[in-house]
């Protein structure tokens, strides 16, 4: 894709944004696009959101289950920008109008402690950088009508990014085993789905180390204070206005997102 095309995709993904209206897959309109033209839009857009005043706060990593990686016939994760305007606090109202079709995933988020770039990043690197982990919740949205994204399409709409929520509970890696972490997602007080660290690449630092030995080469550096989201523990769930969600981590904690109900968003 050249130059005006990548422009004219991210504009049509801002338009979706700003009007609340999900649009057709990118994929019918750029056939032969490709992995890289994708990364390219996201790229534009996140370039128009910190002209507009957000900042870039970490990554977020997508696709990181054998089970969506076979769902979306893929053999690797992908890649996504979290901005400052993204973060909601724990326990606050959520206005589920400020997105498009949201689904909730718990994690356990990596807070760096230094910075990590790759390419040549190791287990160990991953370790020495992170300062804590905390439970979290990821919002993750699509402009794409009714979810029906290539991978194509999700990449380019920043990983099908939305939001996050994190838990207020710190812990050191050295205090827990991520990989055997046992997860309960809860909606409205019912268990919704259960998962472990283990669904996530085998670990959750497996993801971060991927994460750092893909945007490494980029000229991306995944810096000191970023949160990286390493992947969902479980499968994706719709949220409603109204809806509670609970996210409860063997090791890590608990970490609640509230979305606001109907009658206070209108």
């Amino acid at each position: 894709m050249d130059v005006s095309r990548v422009q004219e995709a991210a504009a049509v993904l801002a338009r979706a944004y700003a009007e609340r209206e999900p649009i057709e897959p990118l994929i019918k309109t750029y056939p032969d696009a490709g992995v890289e033209d994708a990364y390219r839009i996201q790229q534009e857009q996140v370039r128009r959101w910190v002209e507009a005043g957000d900042a870039v706060r970490g990554h977020k990593v997508g696709l990181a289950s054998a089970a969506m990686q076979r769902q979306m016939g893929v053999d690797q994760p992908d890649y996504g920008h979290l901005t400052g305007s993204m973060f909601h606090l724990e326990h606050q109202p959520i206005p589920t109008a400020a997105f498009l079709q949201p689904r909730i995933e718990p994690e356990i988020a990596f807070v760096l402690g230094s910075a990590l770039r790759g390419p040549g990043v190791t287990v160990a690197d991953a370790v020495r950088a992170v300062d804590f982990v905390l439970p979290s919740l990821e919002i993750v949205d699509s402009r794409i009508q009714d979810w029906k994204i290539s991978l194509f399409d999700t990449i380019a709409d920043n990983a099908s990014s939305g939001g996050v929520v994190l838990g207020s509970s710190p812990t050191a890696l050295s205090a827990a085993d991520l990989r055997l972490a046992g997860c309960v997602l809860y909606q409205n007080g019912s268990v919704a789905a259960t998962g472990a660290g283990g669904a996530v690449l085998g670990s959750p630092l497996n993801s971060l180390v991927w994460l750092a030995n893909t945007v490494g080469p980029l000229g991306v550096t995944l810096e000191p204070g970023h949160v990286v989201l390493p992947g969902s523990m479980t499968r994706a769930i719709p949220v409603s206005p109204g809806d509670t969600i609970v996210a409860t981590i063997a090791g890590i904690g608990s970490v609640t997102a509230v979305f606001a109900p109907a009658s206070e968003e209108s």
